[in-house]
C-alpha cells in the first residue's frame, strides 16, 4: 500500500483547463494524470464533478483518502510584487538572527500593503548588493547597510474562498497554492512536467525562496523553524 509521504497530489486550475496529478516521490513519476478543458472561463460546477470523478479513481488506486491537496494556479489574478528594504546595520554582522529578523520585516510591509492577498511564493531577489547568498551559507557580513529586494507571487483571498470550499465539500484541504507562472519559469509550457517541478520547488529547489510551512511543524532545522514565522 502507498504510504500518504510516498507522493503529493496537485490540482491545475485555470480559464482554459482544469488537470489533476498523483506525483509518486518516491520513482520520480506521475501515477495518475487527467485533465480537462474549459471555455475560457472557471466553472465550479464542471471542477466540482471534475473532482468527484477523479478523486474516487485516486482514492481506489492509493488505497487511502486524499486529505490534501496542492493547488496550482493560472490566471490573471495572479499578483507579483517587489519589495525592498535598506536598513542600517548597527550590529556590523548579519548573523542569522538579523536576516531573519529582516526577511519578517519585509513580510509585515507586504501584509500590511496587501491584506487580501494570500503569498504563494516569497523569493529573495539575487543580485549584487543582496544579502541573498546568506540563504546559501552562513557567512558573517561586515558592511554599513543590509539590502534586501524580495518578490511576492500572491493570490486574492475572494479568489481562493470558493476554492477552498468546494475542496472541503469532498474532505480535503488545499496545504498549498502555487503560480504556474512561476513553475513554468523552469520548465517552460510541457504540462506533463508541471508536478515534477512543482514538487521539486515545493521541497527547496529554489534555494532563494522562502519555504512557507504549518507552525505545528516541530524538531526542524534553523531555516524550517523560521519559515513558520511566514505561515
Amino acid at each position: 500500500m502507498i504510504e500518504d509521504t510516498d507522493f503529493e497530489i496537485f490540482l491545475y486550475i485555470s480559464k482554459n483547463r482544469y488537470q489533476i496529478f498523483v506525483y509518486d516521490k518516491n520513482h520520480l513519476k506521475n501515477l495518475y494524470n487527467e485533465e480537462i478543458k474549459n471555455i475560457d472561463e472557471i466553472e465550479l460546477n464542471t471542477l466540482s464533478k471534475f473532482l468527484d470523478e477523479n478523486i474516487y479513481k485516486i482514492e481506489k488506486m492509493i488505497k487511502k483518502f486524499v486529505r490534501n491537496i496542492i493547488l496550482i494556479i493560472e490566471d490573471d489574478k495572479v499578483l507579483d510584487v517587489g519589495i525592498s528594504l535598506k536598513k542600517k546595520n548597527y550590529e556590523k554582522n548579519i548573523d542569522q538572527k538579523h536576516f531573519e529578523n529582516s526577511l519578517v520585516e519585509v513580510k509585515d510591509i507586504f501584509r500590511e500593503n496587501y491584506q487580501d492577498q494570500i503569498i504563494m511564493h516569497m523569493i529573495v531577489v539575487d543580485n549584487d548588493k543582496n544579502e541573498s547568498n546568506f540563504l546559501l551559507n552562513n557567512d558573517n557580513k561586515n558592511d554599513d547597510y543590509m539590502f534586501l529586494e524580495i518578490n511576492f507571487i500572491s493570490i486574492t483571498n475572494n479568489f481562493t474562498f470558493y476554492f477552498d470550499k468546494l475542496l472541503e465539500s469532498h474532505q480535503i484541504k488545499i496545504s498549498r497554492y502555487m503560480s504556474c507562472k512561476y513553475i513554468k519559469n523552469y520548465i517552460g509550457d510541457d504540462s506533463t512536467e508541471l508536478s515534477i517541478m512543482a514538487n521539486k520547488l515545493n521541497n527547496g529547489l529554489n534555494k532563494n525562496e522562502v519555504q512557507l510551512v504549518s507552525k505545528s511543524v516541530e524538531n526542524k532545522g534553523f531555516f524550517e523553524k523560521f519559515f513558520q514565522l511566514f505561515s
